[in-house]
């Protein structure tokens, strides 16, 4: 009977420990991965901060890693994640063509993909989280076109080349500008979303061609970057951001910048948690889920 009873207190012991591993085994499950473009930006961390955030609250572990705007990095970025045995991924692309191959890796394994702020080009994903950035270009060219009375010499500074951020912010932009006889475009150069480059771009074309009276900068930092060669030059223009950050809308308050195109990034960054979260619980999402801009001024 004592055999009998040490071998039934063994077999409790091991289902006990069993079960122990298999509840292990489906919180793993509760993981979700974020792949960020750069964390050498306001706007993005904003974002991150709005996921971790929202995890908390919703009880998922989440593993937020840097691409460095590298494209390579990124890649590897998301073989880690899988790794980690995540159940979703969550990525904000360096590139909208080349995180193709990011992706690849995730649908190999059979993890969702939700993309961020930018979309991904060649390749489905479950779900696109973004402002509308077509109105939001449209927006800037408006708002500098009724501050000019209608005519105006502008200057374009674009973000990273094949970004879908730059792509329709430039689009909304000259939908437009282009054909109106009363506006020109006098420059519109590549300064990849940096604040050094926007500054170092500004520079270049104010030695090159010092006649205009506006900017507009596809995102924030571009803007203050080209603020700062502005004053070095003690050069007038209208200056317009994209994003909202905290230091555009503080150059907007003080007077150096116009205005800024506002986003919501940290908004952005919850709502992927959000819905990845929905995935995970065998709940269906929207393809699209838009974000609202606003045009923030003094």
């Amino acid at each position: 009977m004592k055999r009998f009873l040490s071998t039934l207190l063994v077999l409790a012991l091991f289902i006990g420990t069993f079960s122990g591993c298999n509840k292990t085994s489906q919180e793993s499950t509760k993981k979700i991965g974020m792949v960020i473009s750069t964390l050498n930006n306001p706007f993005f961390v904003s974002m991150k901060e709005g996921a971790e955030k929202k995890a908390k609250e919703l009880g998922y572990e989440i593993v937020i890693l840097d691409s460095q705007n590298d494209a390579s990095k990124e890649r590897s970025n998301v073989e880690d994640l899988v790794q980690q045995g995540i159940s979703v991924l969550i990525i904000n692309p360096t590139d909208s063509d080349a995180v193709a191959n990011s992706i690849a890796v995730a649908q190999q394994n059979n993890i969702p993909v939700i993309t961020v702020d930018r979309a991904a080009n060649g390749v489905e994903v479950t779900c696109h989280i973004a402002s509308d950035n077509v109105k939001g270009g449209k927006l800037a060219a408006q708002f500098i076109l009724d501050k000019l009375g209608g005519k105006a010499k502008i200057v374009e500074l674009q973000g990273i080349p094949g970004a879908s951020a730059t792509r329709d912010r430039g689009k909304g932009f000259h939908e437009v500008v282009d054909g109106n006889a009363n506006v020109k475009v006098v420059a519109s150069q590549p300064a990849d979303f940096d604040r050094q480059k926007g500054l170092n771009v500004m520079e270049n074309i104010i030695q090159a061609n010092p006649d205009f009276d506006a900017v507009f900068a596809h995102n924030d930092e571009m803007a203050l970057g080209a603020i700062k060669a502005l004053n070095a030059a003690n050069k007038k223009a209208l200056v317009v951001g994209f994003d909202g950050t905290q230091d555009a809308v503080d150059a907007v308050k003080s007077g150096e910048m116009a205005a800024t195109i506002a986003q919501q990034p940290d908004v952005m960054g919850s709502l992927a948690v959000e819905n990845a979260v929905k995935l995970i619980k065998g709940e269906t999402i929207p393809k699209q889920i838009p974000v609202d801009l606003k045009v923030i001024t003094k």
